[in-house]
């Protein structure tokens, strides 16, 4: 058979409209040709809209909607973690060896959390954690895009360029929605009026609107900063974990990330998740001490002195022989407050290595690495899924343009 009689015949001019119009094999029986007309009418207008999208905005989209569904799945263990990364950190400074720890563990951390507060304790910071993830995936998603683009231009190298566009996206991302963060953490650490005071964070609010009038009022616009720079060292796990995601996808599926191509009919599943699991874990070990660094830093008050009788309450009580020693960063009987405990990161660094060891920087790791991976896998899974979607609607609406004009 000759290679001409191989190859199909070229389609007919109507086989473009067809595959938008109704067809009479298409009806069926249950649907009237109306209803059937109406959605493909709407379809197709749903396709050329899609096809008139800018890229940065598909991706801010989609990286937002991906945020809020991975936030949804995980935030039980997200409250977990946050627990177990600032146990310690309200401990009285006359504690003279570890307090007693309360959350033991995933399983036990979450026995007491339900315990005390129910399933609203498990949800607990849910709020700000969505408003969170919106700004920060749209944000990410987009300036790493547009970062890409710009570096592959200017750098031979792909691993360096896709290294600086996750440096930037995730400077970007962290600045804009750090308060967010402040806020959350805040309320995943606060534990029930039933747990032992040497555990109660020195605050109680009722909201996210609440903290964050409370936190502006009693402690000012830096507040809402703290942990800042542990969160931009924090950089470098996107730095780590990004281009180990682009280069096992490119390994498992010859695709980069929110890459497609029009022969594409399905996601590939099984590269995505593969990419998403390998690049997860190898970031998260390389770089989980700042998180505590950051939990550590973000869950006490920066309350600045008030004027009082020899400053007692804010210096935290006379120090020595025979004076009682209130926990730094908790409320006094005058209602004052003590000064904070952690200022800065390696006076923070220094203060958990010599009040409870090095182990203390890793302290709910295996209870993140079990909440991070169906995070990351739930965020790039979705994220991968949109994008597909769009990519399909978008070739669908430029292939429509193209035969009305």
């Amino acid at each position: 058979m000759s290679t001409d009689e191989a190859e199909p015949p070229p389609p007919s001019p109507t086989t473009a409209t067809e595959r938008y119009a109704p067809t009479p094999a298409r009806l069926s029986s249950r649907d009237p040709p109306m209803q059937d007309s109406s959605w493909s009418s709407l379809h197709s207008s749903l396709a050329v809209k899609c096809a008139s999208l800018p890229n940065s905005s598909v991706n801010a989209a989609c990286g937002a909607l991906a945020g809020i569904a991975s936030g949804i799945v995980t935030c039980p263990l997200d409250v977990i973690k946050t627990r177990l990364q600032a146990q310690g950190s309200f401990r009285p400074r006359s504690f003279t060896r570890p307090t007693r720890a309360v959350y033991n563990g995933l399983i036990g951390t979450a026995r007491v959390i339900w315990t005390q507060d129910g399933v609203r304790g498990m949800y607990r910071g849910l709020g700000p954690m969505l408003l969170g993830y919106i700004p920060t995936w749209a944000v990410y998603m987009s300036v790493y895009d547009l970062s890409k683009d710009f570096y592959y231009t200017r750098m031979e190298n792909k691993w360096l360029s896709r290294i600086s566009a996750s440096i930037t996206a995730g400077a970007c991302s962290t600045l804009a929605t750090n308060p967010i963060w402040v806020i959350k953490t805040r309320l995943m650490s606060q534990v029930s009026s039933r747990a032992q005071e040497e555990h109660r964070p020195p605050w109680h609010y009722k909201s996210t609107f609440d903290a964050f009038r409370k936190m502006y009022a009693s402690e000012g616009l830096s507040a809402f900063y703290s942990g800042l720079t542990p969160a931009l060292l924090g950089l470098s796990h996107v730095a780590i974990q990004f281009p180990l995601y682009e280069y096992f996808k490119m390994r498992f599926t010859g695709l980069e990330m929110g890459q497609t191509t029009s022969a594409d009919s399905d996601v590939h599943w099984v590269g995505i998740l593969g990419a998403t699991i390998l690049s997860k874990i190898c970031a998260t070990s390389a770089t989980y001490p700042h998180e505590v660094l950051r939990t550590r830093l973000q869950t006490q008050q920066r309350t600045l002195p008030s004027p009082s009788h020899e400053e007692i309450a804010f210096r935290g009580g006379h120090q020595g022989l025979g004076h009682h020693t209130r926990p730094p960063g908790t409320a006094s009987s005058d209602g004052m407050i003590n000064i904070p405990r952690y200022r800065g990161v390696l006076r923070t660094c220094a203060i958990i290595l010599k009040e409870e060891g090095w182990r203390a920087f890793y302290n709910g790791m295996g209870t993140n690495m079990i909440r991070a991976v169906p995070a990351a896998v739930t965020t790039m899974m979705t994220y991968e899924t949109l994008r597909s979607m769009h990519q399909k609607l978008k070739n669908e609406g430029e292939e429509i343009e193209r035969q009305s004009r």
